[in-house]
């Protein structure tokens, strides 16, 4: 089956259908008509996507013809053929018969090609986009639909309530005051130390308040230099600095309608804490290099490390400024005051870095567990996620234990229990067990600490190796914690 596109030639001459019939027939499919009559028949039973007519013809002129294939098949691109030029012809021609193009005679075959050939082309790009023009119809309920599917996934995935922590841990109340602000559009600072989440509460925040369908954008204003923060939050115009080779629009015109979180606020200057009041006041921005302003409609959410009342009091922090970002104050408490919350915390973390690293473990020991929940944490749940990457990589088992942790994790979790790593068994029972147990603690502590190497930990405890080997044969040592003594 020829699948070439159909040409309608119309001509009254025969010699003249068959000289264009040949110069088209290696292209297309050419169908002939020597009239009007034998011209409808065809476009009746076939599939024709251009139509050429010559003008000069007895029974009806080429644009009458074309203006009746307009009218009944207005897809088909029409052409007509003519050795008349007058202007006043030409447009009469397109207003009654929407010609495609003319061909002037004597034409030559190249041109004739080109032409046909282009007619063709757009055709089939009109039916194309007829036809997207109809599926998008089709389709914008359902990506409407699609759309407040992934905004509900969103919201649901930075709810407060998959803020991990364990029942009754102190980030309960500071989630209930979250969820509780979040639906009024009043500007939140949150108090935290580094590492804490509070961007994660700060989004939370967001999708939880009535903006949750617009635009979340952050920024860390700690430690950038206040030309680059300006330029960041209120965009440039070209040429307004050094390397501004292209207009910016700042993060607070794209969070129009939605909200802004405004990490380590404390950290500005003096200067742009200025430039960041008159915003905060006004509500316009000012591009970098420009000289008219922009209203846009963000809520504030600010963030610092530092304790902003006490910053105000020494004359660091403009008193007005705090005042517009602190409506309500929330405190993301420390890791080490939510000892409960880590193991629900390393399993989750330690779930997704698997997923991102595709190096699967079953989990941790609890003798790794227990490491982690002794250790204060003062780089908070950024230090946890990046001490559970690198047990993830130097994992030689399907289960992490204390051997995969840090000398600084191991050390600071024998200060935290009281000189040794902690222990199964308690304090209770009898004193020969009570004192097995401490023995068996100092042996294991001294061994992870030494990485397993028993010359080094003999060396330190101050016995042979041989003596060292029967001990840890007695209580049952073994690289990775399997066996703990009872």
């Amino acid at each position: 089956m020829d699948s070439r596109p159909v040409i309608l030639v119309v001509d009254d001459e025969p010699r003249s259908v068959e000289v264009i019939a040949r110069v088209l027939d290696e292209d297309f499919e050419v169908l002939t008509a020597t009239g009007a009559e034998a011209a409808l028949r065809h476009l009746e039973n076939n599939w024709v996507q251009v139509v050429l007519a010559d003008q000069r013809m007895p029974d009806v002129t080429g644009v009458a013809l074309l203006a009746q294939v307009r009218e009944r098949w207005p897809d088909i691109a029409r052409i007509l053929i003519t050795g008349y030029t007058d202007p006043d012809d030409m447009i009469k021609a397109i207003n009654d018969a929407g010609i495609y193009q003319f061909i002037a005679k004597p034409w030559h075959p190249d041109q004739l090609l080109l032409t046909v050939r282009n007619a063709a082309r757009q055709y089939q790009l009109q039916r194309e986009h007829d036809r997207l023009s109809i599926e998008m119809k089709l389709l914008g309920p359902t990506l409407e639909s699609r759309l407040a599917s992934r905004r509900d996934r969103i919201r649901q995935g930075f709810h407060f309530d998959t803020l991990i922590r364990a029942t009754g841990s102190p980030l309960d109340e500071t989630c209930r005051l979250a969820a509780q602000v979040a639906t009024f559009d009043v500007p939140v600072l949150v108090l935290g130390e580094t590492g804490t989440g509070k961007e994660l509460l700060a989004r939370a925040i967001h999708y939880g308040s009535l903006r949750s369908d617009r635009p979340f954008q952050a920024e860390n204003c700690g430690a950038i230099p206040d030309e680059l923060l300006e330029s960041e939050l209120f965009g440039h115009k070209r040429g307004a600095f050094t390397g501004a080779v292209a207009n910016r629009i700042g993060l607070l015109e794209q969070a129009d309608g939605g909200t802004v979180f405004l990490d380590e606020i404390g950290d500005v200057s003096p200067a742009f804490q200025v430039k960041l009041l008159r915003f905060l006041q006004e509500g316009e921005i000012r591009p970098v290099g420009s000289n008219e302003s922009r209203h846009v409609n963000v809520r504030v959410i600010a963030a610092t490390h530092r304790d902003l009342a006490a910053e105000v009091q020494a004359g660091r922090f403009r008193q007005d400024l705090y005042y517009r970002l602190a409506s309500v104050e929330l405190e993301v408490p420390p890791l080490r005051v939510r000892p409960g919350d880590i193991r629900l915390l390393a399993g989750a973390i330690l779930d997704r870095l698997c997923a991102t690293h595709g190096k699967m473990v079953k989990g941790l020991t609890d003798d790794a567990l227990a490491c982690l929940e002794a250790y204060d944490w003062p780089g908070n749940v950024r230090e946890l996620q990046n001490e559970l990457t690198r047990a993830l990589v130097l994992a030689g088992r399907d289960r992490l234990g204390p051997e995969c942790l840090s000398p600084r994790i191991l050390a600071g979790a024998t200060r935290q229990a009281g000189g040794a790593v902690p222990v199964a068994g308690g304090d209770s029972g009898p004193l020969r067990d009570r004192v097995e147990r401490v023995e068996a603690a100092i042996l294991l502590e001294t061994l992870l600490r030494f990485r397993w190497n028993k010359s080094k930990a003999a060396k330190e405890l101050g016995l042979s190796r041989v003596g060292l080997r029967a001990k840890l044969e007695r209580y049952g040592l073994v690289p990775g914690g399997a066996e703990r003594p009872h």
